[in-house]
């Protein structure tokens, strides 16, 4: 046997595990505001939902409690109709898929809609290339069946199942990642709110309280179009780019703070400035004309989302913090401004050379993050 022994882990670490975890799920991040909005939740909820429709839209969009209680601080910023109608979707016997370009933050609001609605964002399954028919509806333990032949004790129900039976919301992200075949496998889950196991000649219904939430984009390598019966089986929100430059930047600003509280960076000076040019960079980019509308310029083949655009800005944030005095500078990002710009380096350095020359060079008050990006891409 290799190693030094077995790999033991101790269960007094259980108490602490929610405040050691990387990136605890929402219901855990968010249970104090969540345990506030039930409190103070009067209002009709359906059945199996933890907070009623109202409730978890202001969870999703923030707001104040009733009476100048708590503070919900905002998870989504964007259209208030739209996440209305996500949430009255789930209300409803109608699956939900949020549908947008990559970096809409599909994956976020799907997650919160589940810790919202069931208290639960953990049912997921995760739309691979690779993931099989299994993942969706149920798989097998193997010794088990070999040993004693089909039964419900040998059944491992998928993530879906066990919301079908506890009447809870599954999640599945990235479903057009997901073989065309396995994708229409939900097709009957969807449609007739049951799953049929026919070795064992049974079948699972849903129970009232379940739904799934899907996430999609048609603009990635790899993906499969979803068939017509599966997408009339959904209804379809498109989540948008932020509608202007300071909502995106204020939409990095707050998931960046977020973020750096969890990692334990260091207190950094406030970094809107940087940040400010960050998303300045990245919108005139996507939009192929700078912010006057003066300028047209080329796009790169990067979406150069608001996730790309806070990627970036957490790690300039960590250069500040551990090398730096704390204060974020045109230094900190702009090697990650050029590796979110430069995929395909015979296309897109071009561009971003272009962009450099053209207008960063010529922008009052952009000198030293234009120095900055000379010397990275050197």
């Amino acid at each position: 046997m290799c190693g030094g022994g077995p790999v033991t882990i101790d269960s007094r670490a259980g108490d602490t595990a929610q405040h050691a975890a990387l990136r605890p799920h929402a219901e855990d991040a968010f249970a104090d505001e969540l345990r506030a909005l039930a409190a103070a939740d009067d209002r009709p909820r359906p059945e199996r939902w933890r907070l009623s429709p109202w409730a978890v839209s202001m969870y999703l969009l923030g707001g104040v409690l009733p009476g100048g209680g708590t503070v919900i601080t905002p998870k989504y910023v964007g259209p208030r109709r739209l996440v209305e109608v996500a949430v009255s979707t789930l209300a409803t016997d109608r699956a939900l898929l949020l549908l947008g370009v990559p970096g809409t933050a599909k994956t976020w609001v799907s997650e919160h809609l589940a810790a919202a609605v069931s208290g639960d964002s953990t049912l997921l399954v995760q739309g691979t290339a690779g993931t099989a028919e299994e993942a969706v509806r149920y798989g097998w333990n193997y010794a088990q069946l070999l040993a004693e032949g089909p039964s419900r004790a040998a059944l491992v129900p998928s993530p879906v199942l066990r919301a079908m039976a506890e009447g809870r919301t599954a999640r599945v992200e990235e479903l057009t990642r997901i073989p065309a075949d396995v994708q229409d496998s939900l097709i009957t889950v969807l449609s007739e709110k049951t799953l049929p196991i026919p070795e064992l000649g049974e079948e699972v219904q849903a129970v009232r309280g379940f739904n799934l939430i899907a996430t999609a984009n048609d603009r990635d390598r790899g993906v499969n179009e979803l068939s017509s019966a599966l997408r009339r089986r959904f209804n379809t929100v498109v989540l948008p780019l932020p509608e202007t430059a300071e909502a995106e930047v204020d939409i990095v600003a707050r998931r960046v703070d977020q973020l750096g509280r969890s990692l334990d960076l260091p207190a950094a000076a406030d970094g809107t400035a940087e940040i400010r040019r960050v998303v300045t960079v990245f919108r005139e980019l996507r939009d192929g004309v700078t912010a006057d509308g003066r300028t047209r310029i080329k796009s790169p083949s990067g979406t150069l989302s608001t996730a790309e655009a806070i990627s970036v800005v957490m790690g300039g944030m960590a250069l500040a913090a551990h090398f730096g005095d704390g204060v974020l500078r045109a230094g900190d990002v702009a090697a990650g401004v050029l590796g979110a710009v430069v995929r395909d380096p015979s296309s897109d350095r071009v561009v971003w050379q272009e962009y450099l020359e053209a207008v960063v060079r010529e922008r009052d008050g952009w000198k030293d993050f234009y120095r900055a990006c000379r010397e990275v891409s050197a």
